[in-house]
């Protein structure tokens, strides 16, 4: 069976709202072995609810309504539902009395309004809603000869969640025929999608029974696998045999093949080595040390370092010679290569990091352009330096650039 979330609400069109709720209603579905594949956002207008309503009841087999079941003039979905189902509207005494009460409860007296949340669809069945005052509604039948489930949720996050679990999953899995879904997520950096995608699709593309998504990131490569089976077994050994195929390809091009992070596997490979870390950032002014950080017990590996935006700071705390940064400019390799070892001898650490670099959108020259970066990284055996030419807006430059940074630890740790 198939899905369709629809999240209602014109605030949902606007930069100032976002729909979470259907990364929730997602990972329930799919691990239900529902598939969803179709998401709208739809704004509070009766003649588009409508429309959108019907378009859904057309192609998917379960349909979940998310918003516009409150009581003021713009909550139309129970209505545009009706409406598509070509079903009536009855006001149900009881949601009434249970309204009243709710508001009495509390001290309050109901507004007139509210009576209308205890409009019901005919034939579905009401899903009391102890968090808020707008109850859910089931409703199962035939649209265009094809059994068709709806859900009316409420749109508040703690609301529509508890109602779900509570009252939902399980009404659900009873109706759902017995399918499983697997999903394996692989990481890959230090090559663009294109070059990974040139590499892995003869391999992919043989697999007609798995879901295949490639995305790209800035400095990361994912590659999403998906594999439905009337067993969960079945499904999960076939996206395990694919991923074995996929690594003797791309080696170790990749990091994770669980969706661990590029800091999550550079802070295992670290205690697993005994080693420690410090570094000095530039351009990405903190940027590395708070990816390093965001992982718990980073406290186990992570020394420290230092943010040394100015000249005089790379000096100070990092070593480095003022004379260096005279000659060769603050953004070069001899700078980088400083950094790194100045702040490994400074911590007293196993591993030393240093970055400096143009994040733009200013600074840049012809010599020396917006988003050229070089990483450094000392350790016992010597200093590497990587010059890279990032693309992309301040907030990316900084981002790959911290990414091969990590990657650079990982490949030294390996």
């Amino acid at each position: 069976m198939n899905a369709e979330i629809i999240a209602i609400g014109s605030e949902l069109l606007t930069p100032y709202r976002q729909d979470t709720n259907s990364l929730y209603l997602t990972e329930k579905l799919n691990q239900l072995g529902v598939e969803v594949i179709f998401k709208t956002i739809v704004g509070d207008c009766h003649e588009r609810l409508t429309q959108v309503a019907t378009l859904a009841l057309s192609r998917a087999d379960i349909i979940i309504f998310m918003g516009g079941l409150g009581p003021t003039e713009d909550d139309l979905t129970r209505e545009c539902v009706a409406e598509a189902l070509q079903l009536e509207i009855h006001r149900d005494p009881q949601i009434i009395i249970a309204l009243e009460e709710r508001f009495a409860s509390r001290g309050w007296k109901m507004a007139a309004n509210n009576l209308k949340q205890a409009d019901v669809i005919s034939g579905a069945t009401v899903l009391p809603n102890p968090n808020g005052t707008a109850p859910g509604q089931w409703i199962t039948g035939k649209y265009d000869e094809k059994e068709r489930i709806v859900l009316l949720l409420p749109g508040p996050p703690f609301e529509l969640k508890a109602l779900f679990d509570q009252q939902c999953f399980e009404r659900l899995r009873a109706k759902v025929p017995r399918q499983f879904i697997a999903t394996r997520v692989l990481k890959i950096t230090g090559m663009g999608e294109s070059q990974v995608d040139a590499r892995v699709a003869p391999i992919y593309t043989r697999c007609t029974d798995i879901d295949t998504t490639i995305l790209a990131g800035a400095g990361e490569v994912q590659l999403h696998l998906k594999s439905r089976s009337s067993s969960l077994e079945a499904a999960q050994q076939a996206v395990d045999e694919l991923v074995v195929r996929l690594e003797e390809e791309l080696g170790d091009l990749v990091f994770s093949d669980n969706g661990d992070s590029l800091e999550q596997i550079v802070g295992y490979y670290l205690q697993m080595r005994g080693a420690t870390l410090a570094a000095a950032e530039s351009c990405t002014g903190g940027l590395f040390s708070e990816r390093i950080t965001s992982v718990s017990g980073s406290s186990r590996y992570f020394l420290g370092g230092a943010i040394v935006y100015s000249n005089e700071l790379k000096a100070a705390l990092a070593d480095v010679p003022a004379s260096m940064i005279e000659r060769h400019g603050a953004v070069s390799p001899e700078v980088a290569r400083a950094l790194a070892e100045g702040i490994r001898y400074r911590c007293e650490a196993t591993l030393g990091v240093g970055i400096t670099g143009i994040a733009g959108p200013n600074g840049g020259t012809p010599e020396k352009p917006v988003g050229l970066v070089f990483h450094a990284l000392a350790s016992s055996t010597g200093t590497d330096v990587v010059e890279r030419k990032w693309p992309g807006d301040r907030q990316r430059v900084r981002r790959f650039a911290t990414q091969q940074a990590l990657n650079m630890v990982r490949r030294q740790l390996l």
